[in-house]
């Protein structure tokens, strides 16, 4: 019988009705949010850097894509997105409270026991492990840098202006995984592509942020959106501009055709698009759609990259 939703589990930027938390037994739900399984968002745009990352190296090197490392990829992005997320959440506890938009989370709110989301995060952090040991050992020795970032990620907004740039480091990650996986070993179209994506994931999460910025103050949180205040719109351009032009450099220095130079440019007119709707004052309704709107920006340039690939095989 399908478990219904009660009104204090909604959580205000959580896909309205999201299947798992309609079907998911009562004393599941908690865990679904923790692991934000009802906001599929983040695991994709954790997955993008990463399927880019494999694609850009197979059209580079003249070989098939690998669909089992996209799914692979495809796991350990929600996995670990689930595990990140969890471990931000028992860090910030407290600050969600404080946060309209945060404190109906599980922690928060008291769904949720400290011990069991530790266990919970244990347990993801395991099927993650599972799926990097199935990579080569450039890859796994490349991945263990990750959870430092990872680590400091939830106390940057507490010291700096700028999590959003930890959150990029974080995020992007799978950009040089994603190639290394294929490649062995790391090259420039790799590096130019992960910073393309790092500055990417500083302007939409800045975006993300206008929705908190009332809040953030009373709660003593820092974030680009209070530190580019009335210019955000211009900071946001900026940083959409600069990963637009590191992610042609990266088609650039990989020699690759022109089906990978139209991705690069149909991602950069979704991403001038988002930054003609952002503003200071925009409604927290537009910035969460804006934001969400990445995942299709992110696959554009995906598409882009892979059918360079595939058209690279048809010519070999």
């Amino acid at each position: 019988m399908r478990a219904a939703e009660s009104a204090d589990e909604r959580l205000p930027d959580a896909v309205a009705g999201h299947f798992l938390l309609r079907w998911a037994p009562a004393p599941l739900r908690p865990f679904v949010q923790l692991a934000r399984l009802d906001r599929p968002i983040g695991w994709q745009l954790l997955l993008l850097p990463c399927w880019e990352g494999s694609a850009l190296a197979s059209a580079a090197l003249g070989r098939p894509l690998d669909l089992l490392h996209l799914i692979l990829f495809f796991i350990g992005a929600v996995s670990m997105r689930g595990a990140g997320s969890t471990y931000n959440d028992i860090v910030d506890r407290d600050i969600d409270a404080k946060v309209e938009r945060t404190r109906g989370r599980p922690l928060a709110s008291g769904r949720a026991s400290l011990r069991a989301a530790i266990v919970f995060l244990v347990l993801q952090c395991l099927v993650g492990l599972g799926v990097l040991l199935s990579f080569n050992g450039f890859t796994i020795a490349l991945a263990f840098a990750s959870p430092l970032i990872v680590l400091i990620y939830p106390f940057a907004k507490r010291i700096t202006s700028w999590p959003q740039a930890v959150l990029g480091l974080a995020f992007a990650y799978g950009a040089l995984l994603g190639w290394t996986a294929q490649a062995g070993a790391l090259g420039w179209p790799a590096v130019l592509l992960y910073l393309a994506a790092i500055l990417w994931t500083i302007g939409y999460d800045t975006i993300y942020a206008l929705q908190d910025k009332r809040d953030d103050v009373i709660a003593g949180v820092r974030s680009t959106a209070l530190l580019f205040g009335a210019r955000v719109r211009l900071a946001v351009g900026t940083l959409y501009a600069a990963s637009a032009l590191c992610a042609e450099l990266a088609v650039l220095t990989a020699h690759l055709g022109v089906a990978a130079h139209l991705g690069v440019l149909a991602y950069t007119a979704h991403l001038s698009w988002q930054v003609s709707r952002t503003g200071p004052s925009v409604a927290p309704a537009t910035a969460l759609m804006l934001f969400r709107s990445n995942r299709d920006a992110g696959f554009l340039l995906f598409a882009g990259l892979a059918i360079a690939a595939l058209l690279s095989q048809a010519s070999a």
